[in-house]
């Protein structure tokens, strides 16, 4: 059978989005389709099939029926990309070229140098991509790296070499700072690339747990080190660390760079205050939805100018980014359902934050909450139009 997933990954040297790429991967296995069934079969959010259809439609890769429902249907692949093969196989062997020659010359400027005795060599700020490139398409099984806004452009510049290293199914982390969270040259990173948010002092570059490329944010140039087993193992083990409570990006990914610093922000607040927060307003106050509210206002954040769909929306990120939790609204029965994996209240803050804009916007709510120490915790709000 063919490995959709590969596909998927694949169709991205194309430009496709991977939300584009699941669902034409989708329309091809499935021929001619509703959009509903189009989101069960490619696992997307029945929120953006239309939205991605229309980009599948406009580059001309798929055809959305006027009627409804609305059926849809891939171009074939031969008339989608034949052109664009050719282009990248002529851009491939250039490459495999380029690659092959700028290894032998890396292989004779160590020796020339006398890298060995020194254990590592520098890279002039005009060859650090370069030298990138040749690392990252030499790797073997990992690839971690630590990275600020100079290190992102550089990687942006490598989008096909990351492909390639995912095609090998090695593992690629990235740790980016919050300020560069869905930016530019974010959205150019492969989206199979696991990336987190933590606040990062330096470009290191980490490949099979031996080989460093330490760059310097200032002047742009980098430093090599080889085989040096103390200092890779050193350098992966501050990774691993920082990497284990840095932020998850992945329900970030569809938003705009201004809705993703905005959700982070809040996420920030909750984290230092919320929990806190919400045990005083409960004592001294009893209404600690409109609490938090405040103290999120009094941070800069306004969530008034918000309809209910995007707090939703914005809460179901929150929640699956901080205790792989989620919310759903039934607008048959008018609940709205907060599930999360991590129990002893760590939804408490998000179903406060919720539960005080359904308020302010004019509705009744109603709250039940539940707990089971294996499964984590449920919290229900029924709601009601005043």
């Amino acid at each position: 059978m063919v490995n959709e997933q590969a596909l998927t990954v694949s169709l991205e040297e194309f430009g496709l989005s991977k939300y584009e790429a699941q669902a034409y991967v989708a329309l091809i296995s499935k021929g001619t389709i509703s959009a509903s069934e189009l989101a069960y079969y490619s696992d997307l959010p029945r929120t953006k099939i239309y939205p991605t259809l229309l980009k599948l439609e406009n580059k001309r890769l798929a055809i959305i029926s006027k009627s409804k429902p609305i059926m849809c249907t891939a171009i074939a692949p031969e008339d989608a990309f034949d052109e664009i093969i050719h282009e990248q196989i002529n851009k491939v062997n250039a490459m495999n070229t380029l690659v092959s020659n700028l290894k032998k010359a890396s292989e004779e400027s160590r020796k020339s140098r006398g890298s060995e005795e020194k254990r590592y060599f520098q890279v002039s700020a005009n060859n650090v991509l370069e030298q990138l490139r040749i690392m990252i398409d030499g790797s073997k099984f990992s690839i971690n790296i630590m990275v600020d806004q100079l290190g992102l452009d550089l990687l942006g510049e490598c989008k096909e070499q990351l492909l390639s290293v995912l095609r090998r199914n090695i593992e690629v982390k990235i740790m980016i700072p919050s300020t560069q969270l869905c930016s530019e040259t974010y959205r150019m990173i492969p989206n199979e690339v696991k990336i987190r948010i933590s606040d990062i002092i330096q470009n290191c570059f980490i490949f099979d747990e031996t080989e460093l490329l330490i760059i310097d944010n200032e002047n742009g140039k980098g430093a090599v080190f080889s085989s040096t087993e103390v200092l890779g193992i050193n350098q992966n083990r501050v990774f691993a660390n920082i990497w284990k409570n840095a932020l998850k990006t992945e329900s970030f990914a569809d938003m705009t760079k201004n809705e993703a610093q905005e959700l982070y922000k809040i996420i920030q607040i909750i984290n230092e205050n919320g929990f806190t927060y919400i045990l005083n307003s409960i004592i001294v106050s009893k209404k600690p939805e409109f609490d938090v509210l405040k103290l999120l206002e009094k941070n800069g954040v306004n969530l008034k100018i918000k309809s209910i769909e995007e707090i939703i929306e914005m809460m179901d990120a929150a929640l699956q980014i901080m205790c792989s939790g989620h919310v759903n609204f039934d607008t048959n029965t008018k609940i709205i359902t907060i599930d999360s994996r991590l129990n002893s209240g760590h939804s408490l803050p998000w179903v406060a934050i919720l539960d005080g804009c359904l308020q302010k916007q004019g509705y009744t709510t109603r709250t039940a909450y539940q707990n089971n120490s294996t499964k984590g915790e449920k919290v229900l709000i029924k709601i009601s139009k005043n």
